[in-house]
């Protein structure tokens, strides 16, 4: 399976957007859960790593180093 790339402060894009429309999220925690917040609405959310790797489609934003 191919790994891929993510890091801290990132905004990425899921398969799915969320129920408020928006279909950007900033990674906002990194372990081995995973916590992505809403652009749009400001919930946030705790995945594990393996169910966010499956589920992020891609990078649209790379943070400041």
């Amino acid at each position: 399976m191919e790994q891929k790339e993510f890091n801290l402060n990132d905004v990425v894009e899921m398969k799915k957007p969320h129920p408020c429309g928006a279909n950007r999220w900033k990674i906002i925690r990194l372990g081995m859960d995973i916590r992505i917040k809403c652009i749009g609405c400001d919930h946030s959310v705790l995945i594990p790593r393996k169910e966010f790797s499956r589920k992020m489609k891609k990078v649209l934003e790379r943070a400041e180093s």
